[in-house]
């Protein structure tokens, strides 16, 4: 018999941000988590030791860094409630209050990494135009900006060795981007992958005699593999083509060791290369779950990892490659709960309406018994549903009180090949609804679920899908609950952010030229035909999916005359940032779904 815990216990979590860096020298590695009850910036010793803390941030979070090649100094990416227009900050690893390095508090700036000889800090914003973001390079000495490429969207990569020459990333779209190579001297920049139609490619680590570098891509296949661009030969050839994903690599600083993850099924599995020797690296073999971020030490001993499982949260650990020893360098599940109450789900498939198959995480609590579902709809919605421990918590604790749990990865989800991601392009609200109808018809085949107590949940995209199937397909739930999610996809495609709408037409649709399509789809359209009782969640400051999309859906179902309860949380955006709200959003969502599925709700 399972333990009844409160769900406190269950979100009583440390997180860890999905980043992690060693120090110059390896002897530290800087990560960020919300031990505080915000994401700040830490250093702890490598092989462990006494954690320390860079910042006390309670406004702003922490979302990635990048360290001066003295290891003397960190750049800083945060953001402040959630409102994601990201600043720089520089701070000593001594500690200190960070100095500004950006000040235009309405503008967006990703941090990108210091040139080897760490006079320059190569960055990307939309300070100059809303809706592009341009490449720059600050030098840190006169504080001067080098605009190098204005226009599109462009993320910078990694340097060559010798500084020489810059990668960057020319983003169009989830699944078309180019890597271009920028000469320091000259100021050119040449388009090493310059292709038709819609090839993902991105840059990954440069080789230690800076002939080439790698990078990863799609190009001729529905995975993506990584090659090695030749700079004298202006062309690449393919290095490894897995039948499954590669999701990070990384390459010791001496160039000779180079770790990679494969996503296989949904899962994390982690494979190594010596690029001296061309012989295999042995690396253990992970329980189910995924790696989130990792590194190489400068050597290429020890790598560190953000690992996830669905029995416990993000968290800090570092393999010796040398040993095969996998400790944690921290701790992330705070509430007592006895590992063996948690339950690992089963991955299963199930057909749809176009004879595909949906690979889907099945959880089914423990114990005997006809018990309500939770159909949970992820994000994105070019993400996947993966074997973690989700949402700080909510699904272990649902499963504790006898809830089971179905997450399918619909179309449009990612992992399953690019075809399949592509599925859902310019087609919110078509074929990936009846893949849920068919989650619900399949659960209703489970002799163990209660067919009259579907729940259906989602946040973002997934709360849109919520949205969708609860005006559309309302024969099938007896509650829902919408996080963030879009209403209108006419109201929506306008309010994005502007350097996203350039990809909306691709993506979702035009406004104008696709104005009925985007009213046909929009769950705002039909909602007079809900039926069942709704929790509806707000950021205020969410900049993505803003605070009208909600507002909107609650006013029409209220004047219907139906049941939904609506909250706005002031100091958030697109999701929680703060440990405090995190906790109080899910203690809100747990109690709503007993209150409305169970007889005894806690």
């Amino acid at each position: 018999m399972t333990r009844k815990y409160r769900f406190e216990q269950f979100a009583a979590t440390r997180l860890y941000a999905p980043f992690v860096a060693y120090s110059p020298d390896g002897k530290h590695i800087a990560h960020a988590n919300n031990a505080t009850g915000q994401f700040n910036l830490w250093t702890v010793p490598s092989g462990g030791g006494i954690p320390h803390q860079l910042t006390s941030y309670t406004d702003n979070t922490v979302r990635a860094v990048a360290w001066s090649p003295d290891g003397q100094q960190i750049v800083i990416q945060a953001d402040q409630n959630g409102d994601e227009q990201h600043q720089l900050y520089l701070t000593s690893v001594l500690g200190g209050w960070p100095t500004p390095l950006t000040q235009k508090l309405d503008s967006q700036y990703n941090v990108g990494e210091f040139s080897p000889d760490g006079k320059m800090l190569a960055y990307c914003a939309n300070d100059r135009s809303p809706s592009d973001m341009d490449l720059i390079l600050h030098d840190m000495t006169s504080g001067e900006l080098r605009r190098i490429k204005e226009g599109g969207v462009n993320f910078p990569a990694s340097w060559s060795p010798d500084g020489k020459r810059l990668l960057f990333v020319d983003f169009r779209i989830n699944t078309d981007q180019d890597i271009y190579v920028y000469d320091i001297d000259s100021g050119e920049a040449t388009n090493a992958t310059a292709h038709e139609g819609d090839i993902v490619f991105l840059p990954g680590p440069w080789a230690a005699d800076g002939s080439g570098f790698y990078l990863l891509t799609n190009q001729g296949r529905e995975f993506t593999g990584m090659g090695f661009y030749k700079l004298a030969a202006g062309k690449w050839e393919w290095f490894l083509t897995p039948d499954h994903d590669i999701e990070n690599v990384t390459v010791s600083k001496n160039r000779e060791v180079m770790i990679w993850a494969q996503n296989e099924d949904g899962a994390s599995k982690l494979y190594g290369k010596n690029l001296k020797t061309g012989e295999a690296i042995y690396v253990p073999l992970l329980p189910l779950g995924v790696v989130n971020a990792m590194d190489l030490s400068p050597d290429g001993t020890r790598l560190a990892l953000i690992y996830v499982r669905p029995g416990e949260a993000a968290n800090l650990y570092e393999v010796d490659l040398k040993t095969s020893d996998m400790p944690r360098l921290g701790q992330s599940m705070l509430g007592g709960i006895d590992p063996a109450d948690l339950v690992e789900p089963e991955l299963i498939s199930y057909p749809t309406h176009d004879g595909r198959n949906i690979p889907a995480w099945l959880y089914k609590p423990k114990g005997d018994g006809v018990f309500p579902v939770i159909l949970s709809i992820h994000g994105g919605p070019e993400a996947q549903e993966r074997p973690m421990y989700n949402y700080n918590g909510f699904y272990q604790y649902m499963l504790s009180r006898g809830f089971g749990i179905l997450a399918p990865n619909i179309r449009g989800s990612t992992g399953y090949g690019i075809s399949y991601q592509k599925l859902i392009h310019r087609d919110w609200g078509g074929a990936e609804l009846k893949d849920i109808e068919h989650a619900a018809l399949y659960l209703r085949s489970l002799d163990w679920v209660d067919s009259n107590r579907i729940a259906i949940y989602g946040g973002s995209f997934g709360g849109f899908a919520t949205l969708s199937a609860m005006t559309r397909l309302p024969q099938y739930w007896a509650v829902g609950v919408d996080i963030v999610g879009p209403s209108n996809l006419v109201t929506f495609t306008k309010s994005v952010p502007p350097f996203w709408r350039r990809f909306m037409r691709q993506w979702v649709g035009d406004p104008e030229e696709d104005y009925d399509l985007l009213v046909e789809r929009s769950p705002i359209t039909y909602v007079d035909n809900i039926r069942a009782p709704m929790l509806v969640m707000q950021g205020a400051k969410d900049p993505r999916v803003v605070q009208a999309e909600s507002d909107q859906m609650v006013e029409r179902i209220k004047a219907n005359g139906g049941d939904v309860r609506y909250f706005v949380d002031e100091n958030e955006g697109h999701g929680t940032t703060r440990r405090e709200n995190t906790i109080k959003w899910f203690s809100m969502i747990v109690d709503y779904l007993e209150e409305q599925l169970l007889d005894e709700p806690e």
